[in-house]
């Protein structure tokens, strides 16, 4: 991932997921809500929401390794 010297607030990276949603796999669904109701430093919500950006333009190999990386960083908490 390119890195990105904007703070993503955790409103910027649910809207980032609502807008990715279709195309992330159900089972990341819960890790997902799971992180929104807790209180994320801002290297977390900088990194979901660029594993988020363009998700949906990813290659299928693309989207495996950053669903890796979700899943990492989303059970971090």
């Amino acid at each position: 991932m390119s890195e990105c010297k904007l703070d993503h607030t955790l409103e910027d990276v649910k809207n980032k997921f609502q807008a990715q949603e279709e195309f992330i796999p159900n089972e990341l669904e819960p890790l997902f809500l799971s992180f929104f109701e807790k209180d994320p430093v801002q290297e977390q919500l900088n990194e979901v929401f660029h594993l988020l950006k363009k998700y949906d333009l990813a290659t299928v190999e693309e989207k495996e390794k950053r669903n890796d990386q979700l899943r990492e960083v989303l059970r971090g908490l």
